[in-house]
């Protein structure tokens, strides 16, 4: 039945219970069952046209029967006496012009009975709907984390428009513990374990987008122990028109639990770096590449060129944008190795944008192979570098990452080379009066890249176990790798030629944290020697060649400036570089052509102290 049908049958209701209330008031007072004179049946006749206004003013036809909480009944008290004093003013002005007068008990009694027969009847119609609910064959029952409105439109959601029953509300803060929200009981968090026994919830649902990390991680800890599902409800804007649906619950992820609270993309920063560019990803198809295009192809730009080595991954990807991209999507299959190739890619298009996204980046790997990786990493970016200094290219974008801040493995060294590789062209390209831009952009993790831990930990976890990690203590920074585009794209409007640019990355996180909330989230537990019985063993096997317990962003945080995006953050070139780039990349190259890894590992590690 549409709402207000529901609201006119209560209104009738209310005419009804208000005229027997003005009855029963005269029968109380003369103790016997009457035939009402004239008079008094204008009496009783008036009484409901004086109250129903009253009772709209005081919004007792908004409320929502079903979920009505006990503190309704104050209004009701209110806008009853308010009504019953109409009807003793209307009585005193008929005697004023000679009419009957009333009982003084009359009006008392109008009022007592009115107020009891109103209340009563709202909440019975709770009752009975309560009722009525609680004998629908649910299939399943739910718990929501969080009193806000986003938790109360859930609840409403839930019950009105799913099987699952609602046992009620969690207040992280427990201000609100003990009271009642839309008929809904609000309890504190440490009584979840025992919630869940006695009501046997199945599905525990966290609906505050303004619940912080640690208490997310808090939260996740403590439900990966107990027999439910944990769901999260997305943050306001991402529901069209604000309304929240059932269907809008997602798993959590352990993109939630992260050290840091991510930050909204500056839609005009996206639109300045990209609007009716011709931008040219190389990597295109890797993890972090793929991620830009699709970012790059929501801001409208004129043509995307997706260079890369992997003919299966450039397939995949091209094949992606074209469904997604309102612009040109020009596939070519090419090595940065070969200057040539990157050259006649820009040219042939028209390039005015370089994301430099192609590298090894998987550090036992690259140890193991260090002058593969040497000559991809170094002078892949070289030739990158040389070719958007050679064309049009207006910005040339370096992704590095933190394990170049004073590197102890290969890999880290490659990337700081390519910093100061960039750096050096930046350095030219501003000797020359060029207007072009060329700068780093420096992060750690993202979250789900090829050959980070994530995927391994969801591998190892699908297969049973056990989880390895390299040691007990050891500590990375992560990011979610939408974000990570974002704010690599973002960084163009806030950049200058021969900065590195550094994205904040919250606090950094123990990796063997973020292996036991994988297990958490997976809905399993870690077997130790306090859970002899757990599902999944967490096993240390040692630290790799070349492998640091903790990361960093800066070679001297001093050097950081702030800038107007909270996440981005800069090192500026008037930091000294204190070798020379050149003569430094001919005597690597002249140890390159050795062969002799011992050699190239010196002059490799020989610049980068600082």
């Amino acid at each position: 039945m549409p709402r207000i049908g529901k609201q006119i049958i209560l209104l009738l209701s209310d005419c009804l219970l208000l005229l027997l209330s003005a009855y029963l008031a005269f029968v109380m007072r003369l103790g016997f069952v009457f035939v009402p004179t004239q008079t008094q049946i204008f009496l009783i006749a008036i009484a409901p046209a004086l109250a129903i206004p009253v009772f709209i003013r005081f919004g007792l036809y908004r409320a929502i029967i079903r979920y009505l909480a006990e503190r309704a009944i104050w209004p009701i008290f209110q806008a009853t006496a308010i009504a019953a004093l109409f009807w003793v003013a209307l009585v005193f002005l008929m005697e004023s012009y000679g009419g009957a007068g009333l009982p003084r008990s009359v009006p008392l009694l109008y009022w007592l009975l009115s107020t009891v027969l109103i209340s009563a009847s709202r909440f019975g119609a709770k009752w009975l709907l309560r009722s009525a609910e609680a004998s629908r064959a649910y299939t399943s029952t739910a718990l929501i984390i969080g009193v806000g409105e986003p938790g109360r439109q859930l609840a409403t959601a839930l019950r009105s428009h799913s099987d699952t029953h609602v046992i009620g509300f969690v207040d992280p803060t427990g201000q609100l513990s003990g009271m009642d929200i839309i008929g809904l009981r609000v309890y504190d968090i440490e009584r979840i374990p025992s919630l869940i026994e006695n009501f046997g919830i199945r599905q525990v649902v966290i609906s505050e987008p303004e619940i912080d990390q640690k208490q997310r991680q808090e939260l996740a800890r403590l439900l990966g122990r107990l027999p439910v599902s944990t769901r999260i409800l997305p943050p306001i804007a991402d529901l069209t028109a604000g309304k929240y649906l059932v269907s809008a619950l997602r798993n959590i992820e352990i993109d939630d639990l992260l050290g840091r609270s991510p930050v909204p993309p500056d839609v005009d920063l996206l639109r300045e770096v990209v609007e009716g560019r011709r931008i040219m990803v190389t990597g295109a198809g890797g993890s972090i590449g793929s991620q830009l295009c699709r970012t790059i192809a929501q801001w409208n730009p004129s043509c995307i060129v997706l260079f890369e080595s992997s003919e299966f991954a450039l397939y995949q990807i091209e094949r992606e944008l074209r469904q997604i991209a309102q612009c040109d999507v020009v596939p070519v299959l090419g090595t940065v190795a070969n200057q040539q190739c990157v050259e006649k890619a820009i040219r042939a298009h028209t390039v005015d944008t370089v994301y430099h996204c192609a590298a090894y980046k998987h550090v036992p790997l690259v140890e193991q192979n260090p002058l593969v990786g040497i000559h991809n990493n170094v002078f892949g970016t070289l030739n990158v570098a040389a070719a958007a200094f050679e064309t049009d290219v207006e910005r040339m974008v370096l992704i590095s990452s933190d394990k170049a801040v004073r590197p102890t493995n290969v890999m880290g060294a490659t990337k700081r080379w390519a910093e100061l590789v960039v750096y050096y062209y930046g350095t030219l390209a501003e000797k020359a009066g060029h207007h072009k831009s060329f700068y780093s952009v420096r992060f750690g993790n993202v979250l789900g890249s090829n050959g980070s831990v994530v995927p391994l930990f969801r591998e190892q976890i699908a297969n049973g176990g056990p989880v390895t990690l390299t040691h007990e203590d050891m500590t990375r920074y992560f990011m979610s790798i939408k974000e990570a585009a974002e704010l690599i794209i973002q960084s163009g409007a806030i950049a200058k030629s021969g900065d590195t640019v550094l994205l904040e990355m919250g606090d950094p996180v123990k990796v063997r944290d973020l292996a036991e909330n994988m297990i958490l989230l997976a809905g399993l537990t870690v077997r130790n020697a306090d859970n002899p019985d757990g599902d999944i063993a967490i096993e240390v096997t040692g630290i790799r060649e070349g492998e640091k317990m903790y990361e960093e962003l800066f070679y001297d945080p001093s050097h950081a400036q702030t800038t107007r995006h909270p996440k981005i953050m800069r090192a500026p070139k008037g930091q000294k570089v204190a070798v020379d780039v050149s003569k430094s990349l001919d005597t690597l190259r002249a140890a390159m052509e050795t062969e002799d890894v011992n050699a190239v590992r010196t002059v490799l590690f020989g610049v980068i102290t600082f």
